[in-house]
């Protein structure tokens, strides 16, 4: 395995993922710590299917070995959870337990003393089967503040069949040949690229990974640390974007296209092969099987790493993704780390693979893992010699979306690359 880089809060290398090595099952949770009845409150990202049925079902187990705990859970629309989490916690009204994305948003949240130190208290299989890596994306000043529960790096899900369908034999890796590649798929009359802009960060998504390939690990770490972005590489992503959208890839309606709901999102597009691929996390198998005719993984899905790009600053093969993990608020119960430990152990996070289609961070549960593309994802992850989080997730909340909506406003047509970074910076000056 190459050494990398990493940037700051960006996202863990998973050590030996596809040597998945380990042994022994999860235990128990050891049951709840406080002391006679207690109630807590999850909120999580999954409000259908599988995903919300694994959190029913692992709650349920979970108070069942836990006789007075109960766990009252609430599921947010993705897109919605950032700003009602956000809200809740600077009432002084969090949830006990939450998903974390980690970068500047958790940074914002330890700054203001809203999460509990995990540090000493993960224990178990949750301490000895998950890399301590892994971890690092929920790390602050050497302290623990969130529970890693699987690893999303992004690249392209395609519909193989599609390809095939257009006489495309292999995946590209320059611009140039994705360049190829989606004149061929519109040659045959298929949309090449589903892209969800109404909600932003998807279309966002696309301009992070120009910045991957544009600008050096030197100047994305400046950028995380000082809100910096006067290097020239951040226009020289807006203007790769921009010439790329004018060839006309996406999907028609991309501006009032949702990511992940209903048949006619961007993953629905691509479960019902109405376009022939999309740019998204490790998380994308998962959403897009729930949106198959019959709620099935789609059999031809298959996956390859971002192009790279002529001239760029960006180490090759440098990937981009995130950790997903789940914090304890700062008055959270003892019983919510019992729960965080009851999600380390190898068992619950098999189950949690099988019901996201996403890897998991134990590396006993890794063991579980057999989709190809999956193993794809995490044999370029493990040998990028770089990986970031999300940009919107590294420079936090008011910057992130600044970015976001401007990069929605460049495909519209209503800003430019320049217009892009100006957004970025007025943003930074106010963090």
């Amino acid at each position: 395995m190459n050494s990398r880089r990493m940037l700051v809060a960006s996202a863990a290398l998973v050590a030996g993922a596809l040597a998945l090595s380990g042994c022994g099952a999860g235990g128990d949770s050891g049951g709840g710590s406080d002391g006679g009845d207690v109630t807590m409150s999850l909120w999580h990202n999954s409000t259908t299917g599988p995903g919300k049925e694994f959190w029913e079902t692992t709650v349920a187990d979970f108070e069942a070995a836990n006789p007075g705990v109960t766990i009252e859970i609430q599921s947010v629309q993705n897109e919605d959870l950032d700003g009602k989490l956000q809200t809740a916690l600077n009432a002084g009204d969090a949830p006990d337990l939450f998903l974390q994305r980690g970068g500047g948003k958790m940074a914002a949240m330890v700054k203001a003393g809203q999460l509990k130190d995990l540090t000493d208290a993960i224990s178990g299989p949750a301490k000895d089967e998950i890399p301590q890596a892994a971890y690092s994306a929920n790390t602050l000043d050497g302290k623990v503040y969130a529970l890693p529960v699987a690893v999303l790096p992004g690249g392209l899900f395609y519909s193989q069949d599609l390809f095939t369908q257009a006489g495309i034999t292999e995946t590209p890796t320059t611009m140039e040949e994705f360049d190829d590649t989606v004149s061929k798929l519109k040659a045959a009359g298929i949309a090449p690229v589903a892209l969800g802009a109404k909600d932003a960060w998807p279309a966002a998504h696309w301009y992070y990974w120009f910045a991957l390939r544009e600008c050096s690990a030197d100047t994305l770490a400046q950028a995380a640390d000082q809100k910096n972005f006067d290097d020239e590489c951040w226009v020289a992503a807006g203007e790769d974007l921009e010439k790329f959208a004018a060839t006309q890839p996406f999907n028609e309606g991309f501006l009032t296209t949702s990511a992940q709901q209903g048949a006619g999102s961007s993953a629905g597009l691509v479960a019902n092969r109405q376009a022939s691929m999309e740019l998204m996390g490790a998380w994308d198998p998962g959403v897009i099987s729930s949106l198959t005719p019959d709620a099935k993984p789609l059999p031809d899905l298959g996956w390859f790493p971002f192009p790279e790009i002529s001239g760029g600053n960006g180490e090759p093969g440098s990937m981009m993704g995130g950790v997903d993990g789940y914090s304890c608020s700062v008055d959270a119960p003892d019983a919510c780390v019992d729960f965080l430990n009851y999600l380390g152990t190898s068992d619950v996070q098999t189950n949690y693979y099988k019901a996201f289609n996403a890897p998991p961070v134990n590396t006993v549960a890794q063991k579980a893992v057999t989709e190809p593309y999956l193993q794809d994802i995490l044999e370029a992850y493990n040998a990028a010699p770089y990986a970031s989080q999300w940009l919107d997730t590294v420079y936090g909340q008011n910057v992130g979306n600044a970015m976001n909506v401007a990069v929605v406003d460049l495909l519209a047509g209503k800003g430019s690359p320049q217009d892009l970074v100006e957004a970025v910076k007025s943003a930074a000056a106010k963090a």
